[in-house]
C-alpha cells in the first residue's frame, strides 16, 4: 500500500492515479484533533458506528487498489464534523447521536460550528471538486463512487439490507449495479435504502459528478 497524502481534514490514497474513478470516504476515521480530546465521550464509543462508518475505509482503499484509482477518506471522526451533511444542516456537528448525548459538541454556538466546518469540512469538498474540475479540464467524465457502512441494527430495529445503493439524478451506474446484486439470491439490496442518495446537500447531491 503506498503512503497516504494528509492534509487537516482529508486523505488522499493512491493520489498519482488519475483515471476517471474516484473513490469517497466521508466516515472513515474514529480519530479526533488532540485539542478536541475524547469529545467527553468514554473512549469505547469511538470503536461504534457512532464514530465512524465501520469497515468503511479498509473497502475504500481495497476498491481504490483493484480499480488503480485514488480515493479522498476523511481524516477525523464524523462526530468533529460530519462530512456528507451540508455545511448548513443543523446535524453537521452532532450534539446526540443514537441515544448518547456528544458533551464536546453539545453546547457549541454557531460561531464554533463555523470554524469547525471551515477547518474540517470545507477543506475536504474543495478536494473532490478540484478532482471533478482535473477531470473535466482533461474531458474525462469523472465517476464518484462513496463508501459508507451502516449498522444493522438502528434505534433497536433491525435492517433486513445487506448492502445499499445510494444515488441521487443520475442511475447511470447504480441501476446496472442494481440489477446485477439483485441476481443475488442470499443478499438483501436496498435501492435508496437505508439512506437516500437524494438527500438535499449530502455529498450526492453537493457534487453533481456523484
Amino acid at each position: 500500500m503506498k503512503p497516504l497524502r494528509t492534509s487537516a481534514s482529508f486523505e488522499v490514497h493512491q493520489p498519482e492515479n488519475t483515471g476517471n474513478i474516484l473513490f469517497l470516504c466521508d466516515h472513515a476515521s474514529n480519530a479526533v484533533p488532540e485539542h478536541l480530546a475524547t469529545l467527553g465521550l468514554p473512549a469505547g464509543e469511538f470503536a461504534t458506528h457512532i464514530a465512524h462508518d465501520i469497515g468503511a475505509a479498509e473497502l475504500t482503499r481495497a476498491l481504490a487498489d483493484r480499480f488503480g484509482a485514488p480515493a479522498i477518506l476523511g481524516r477525523w471522526s464524523r462526530l468533529v464534523v460530519d462530512l456528507n451533511r451540508g455545511s448548513d444542516d443543523p446535524t453537521v456537528v452532532m450534539k446526540l447521536s443514537d441515544g448518547r448525548i456528544i458533551p464536546g459538541n453539545r453546547t457549541l454556538d454557531p460561531h464554533a460550528v463555523a470554524e469547525r466546518v471551515a477547518t474540517y469540512h470545507a477543506p475536504y469538498h474543495e478536494a473532490i471538486a478540484a478532482r471533478i474540475r482535473d477531470r473535466l479540464a482533461r474531458n474525462v467524465v469523472p465517476v464518484l463512487v462513496s463508501i459508507h457502512s451502516f449498522t444493522p441494527v438502528w434505534r433497536g430495529r433491525p435492517r433486513p439490507w445487506h448492502i445499499g445503493i445510494l444515488w441521487d439524478r443520475d442511475g447511470r451506474l447504480a441501476q446496472p449495479l442494481l440489477q446485477r446484486l439483485q441476481r443475488e439470491r442470499d443478499i438483501v439490496v436496498g435501492n435508496n435504502e437505508p439512506y437516500s442518495g437524494e438527500l438535499e446537500n449530502d455529498c450526492l447531491y453537493r457534487h453533481p459528478m456523484c
